[in-house]
């Protein structure tokens, strides 16, 4: 693993919480950086995750299955935390999978790891805290989207929010599953704002 890695991770981790030397220390021991290919999975339906990772090239998606229906509800890009985080806290079979949409580099470490430093520093237990909030909040912020707002208010939404990497990396079919509609009424979207905009 080179320094660049380390330092990529370390500076991720302290946009939650400074770190001291000794405690960034108690980490290390414990990263390597893997590879994924497109298609292979990070974390599958059905089996028990430990993994928490920050990606470093590459793109994921975060998708459930129901009814043979695939259902994406986020996507992972260079910089972003990334975890089948509840398969991880309860220690129960993961309902999601995590898929890599393009050759993926990451650096990974075990959540039990982070349960012990957990237990070690007040540091490490306020980064899981803040962790534990981002995610809460990120949540939320997908729930209401999804409830309260018209598929074309979604996709605006998308258009006019820091995620909007997602609309210039992400295949359109997959952008349309996590909006939570066909191609065709992403397509019909898309051309309703273009024709409005040029009005």
């Amino acid at each position: 693993m080179n320094a660049e890695d380390l330092l990529t991770l370390r500076q991720q981790i302290e946009r939650f919480t400074p770190l001291s030397e000794d405690e960034w220390a108690m980490l290390t021991p414990h990263l390597q950086v893997k590879t994924l290919q497109k298609h292979q999975l990070f974390a599958e339906e059905g089996k028990l995750a430990n993994d928490v990772a920050l990606v470093l090239e590459g793109s994921f998606r975060q998708f459930y299955t129901t009814d043979g229906e695939e259902k994406t509800t986020y996507f992972y890009f260079e910089n972003h935390l990334m975890s089948a985080y509840m398969s991880c806290l309860t220690q129960q079979p993961s309902r999601m999978t995590i898929e890599a949409l393009s050759l993926a580099r990451y650096v990974v470490f075990p959540y039990t790891v982070l349960v012990k430093l957990f237990e070690q520093s007040l540091t490490w237990q306020k980064f899981g805290r803040l962790i534990a909030e981002y995610i809460a909040i990120g949540l939320e912020d997908r729930m209401v989207g999804l409830l309260t707002q018209s598929p074309e208010e979604r996709y605006l939404t998308l258009l006019n929010s820091n995620k909007k990497k997602i609309l210039d990396r992400i295949p359109q079919h997959y952008v349309a599953n996590y909006l939570g509609i066909t191609p065709v009424s992403l397509s019909r979207i898309r051309n309703r704002i273009m024709h409005r905009d040029d009005a």
